[in-house]
């Protein structure tokens, strides 16, 4: 990874890439869990309707910045902002109703034995009334027919990608300005891979959030994303557009699995 060491990008070109006023903001951000500290000095900015992938190899602290956004970090500096309001200490539960910051796991989150239904009600667990929790479950079964099909299902029967589906569908119940989503792709045959992101690219496009992920699949990640930005060590060694990535040849070689000539 030396050659990506010691070209870390400027704030301005952080807040260059952000493509417009930031909702999410990172500052000098140094989180880890007990007395490890991960992250040494995070900037991250990403506007409305923007998507962020980051990549890297392995512990390089690419989850980590999720767990701190989402609150299960231990955070020593920096801070954490949402549409300027500082939320860097709020809880997870606080940052979902407060903030509009929603999170998708990477491990299988759905509830079994409950159907998809259930499972989307549990989403909004933080509404006022039940109601409003059932009421926002019908507007997803009515963009979704996949699950609407199976919503008297128990969970279990689904496929990995309508799994991955109920996941996101079950955080937009709270209809959040920021998705964190971890490992979008993973254990997924490539249709539904298609299928997510196609997914992923409407809430993007079409409904203006802002969108931060970890994917092993570079390629696919960065193909996708607007930004792109390559953790090393706890650190951003590099950012840029996804497109500006994509041809990199330091990050071809390393993450992309391309060849010299």
């Amino acid at each position: 990874m030396q050659h990506l060491a010691g070209e870390a990008p400027s704030r301005e070109r952080i807040a260059e890439l952000a493509g417009g006023e930031p909702v999410l903001s990172i500052a000098n951000l140094h989180a880890g869990y007990g007395k490890m500290e991960i992250l040494h000095g995070v900037d991250l900015q990403l506007g409305a309707g923007r998507s962020l992938c980051m990549i890297g190899p392995n512990g390089a602290g690419k989850s980590t910045v999720l767990h701190s956004i989402y609150g299960f970090t231990r955070i020593r500096a920096g801070s954490i902002r949402v549409d300027g309001r500082d939320i860097t200490h709020l809880s997870p539960n606080q940052k979902l109703k407060q903030a509009g910051v929603a999170y998708v796991l990477q491990d299988n989150s759905v509830f079994p034995d409950m159907t998809v239904e259930e499972n989307l009600w549990m989403g909004g667990y933080l509404m006022e009334r039940p109601e409003q929790a059932k009421e926002a479950a019908e507007r997803l079964f009515d963009r979704y027919e996949r699950l609407a099909e199976r919503r008297r299902k128990p969970a279990r029967v689904l496929s990995g990608g309508e799994r991955r589906l109920l996941e996101i569908s079950r955080a937009l119940m709270m209809n959040p300005r920021v998705l964190l989503i971890d490992e979008p792709s993973i254990g997924l045959e490539p249709r539904y891979i298609d299928l997510v992101f196609g997914i992923l690219s409407d809430l993007r496009r079409n409904e203006g959030k802002a969108i931060v992920m970890v994917e092993q699949n570079a390629k696919k990640g960065l193909e996708f994303a607007d930004v792109g930005y390559v953790l090393v060590n706890g650190s951003v060694a590099r950012a840029g557009t996804g497109a500006e990535l994509l041809r990199d040849p330091d990050v071809g070689r390393l993450f992309l699995g391309d060849r010299p000539a």
